[in-house]
């Protein structure tokens, strides 16, 4: 525990130096981060683990990766920065942008994971919208996959966004909104569901070959499986792929079946020989949500980019799809 003689002696940059240590997970790229340098944060790092009784970062190979006691007072390490810059300039705080030319003139990096089940253009439509927007601005734009730990990352401060869709988002988190997409199924041009006078009935969707992304984790139900099982139902998933942005090439030469939201599918209608149908089941829309935690949610620059990023959604282009086979 902390001495009071000693915890008198803690100032609020060398709380920014334990934060930013930690984020970064490197000395070096700390002090660059906070105009410092080397030994300077490394004499501050020494004073840090001599007031926590924890060595805070550890070597892993080529690496430095953050104790568990490190990643622990990030959270609350950031919530004080936070504070502090209210505490001290809440007008700043408050106002935002006023005018386009503080806009144009933001320079800072917004870091966001993304799937891409929402639309292959989305992320290209966001990067076009920065770009002319704020040009100033740096993306920093990473995949939303089963490897990557979104709420690990959001916590300790790599991350300032995520982008997806779930049917419970985490409680932890704030989240926005950002569309909601009718489910349909993308097939071949050729295959069994096209055909006029062929029934497409819930039993022959079911017992067709489906292909299917890959789960956030071992053993998790996507969002389209966890609807099957919740009304004990199972498709026959024969193919389960990483890359989402593939799986229309696999569909349009086999006669697998796709599953997903109607804006993701409509893309590749004029471009391969696929076909959009309507789902024999009932499924609920497709939410997609922007998710962040409290250590961005009061930033200006965090508040002004979560709103570019609900405005692109709303101007993706929605057009009337061919080829609707009646269920």
């Amino acid at each position: 525990m902390v001495q009071r003689a000693a915890f008198d002696t803690i100032d609020l940059h060398l709380i920014r130096v334990l934060h930013t240590v930690i984020t970064e997970r490197s000395v070096s790229r700390a002090a660059l981060k906070l105009a410092s340098n080397q030994p300077a944060v490394s004499a501050q790092l020494r004073r840090l683990r001599e007031l926590t009784g924890d060595p805070l970062l550890v070597r892993a190979g080529q690496q430095m990766m953050p104790t568990e006691t490190a990643l622990s007072l990030v959270e609350p390490a950031g919530r004080v920065l936070h504070e502090a810059e209210r505490l001290f300039s809440p007008k700043a705080r408050e106002r935002g942008f006023e005018t386009a030319r503080d806009i144009a003139r933001l320079n800072a990096t917004f870091r966001v994971a993304a799937s891409d089940y929402l639309d292959p253009l989305f992320l290209p439509s966001l990067v076009g919208h920065m770009q002319r927007v704020a040009p100033q601005v740096r993306l920093e734009l990473m995949p939303l996959s089963r490897e990557y730990d979104y709420r690990r990352h959001l916590a300790v401060g790599d991350v300032d966004l995520v982008i997806g869709n779930w049917l419970e988002p985490p409680e932890e988190l704030h989240l926005a909104r950002l569309l909601n997409d009718e489910v349909v199924c993308l097939v071949s041009e050729d295959h069994p569901a096209t055909r006029a006078g062929r029934a497409w009935t819930t039993t022959r969707y079911l017992e067709c070959e489906h292909v299917a992304p890959m789960p956030m984790h071992p053993g998790a139900l996507g969002v389209i499986d966890q609807h099957l099982a919740a009304a004990g139902a199972k498709r026959n998933i024969t193919v389960r792929a990483s890359h989402f942005s593939l799986i229309p090439l696999m569909v349009a030469d086999t006669w697998l079946v796709l599953t997903t939201g109607r804006l993701f599918c409509s893309r590749y209608v004029d471009t391969l020989p696929v076909r959009v149908v309507r789902c024999p089941l009932a499924f609920p829309p497709l939410s997609y949500y922007q998710l962040w935690h409290d250590l961005t949610h009061n930033a200006a620059s965090m508040r002004w980019f979560r709103g570019q990023v609900q405005e692109v959604a709303r101007q993706l282009p929605r057009r009337a799809l061919p080829g609707r086979v009646a269920a």
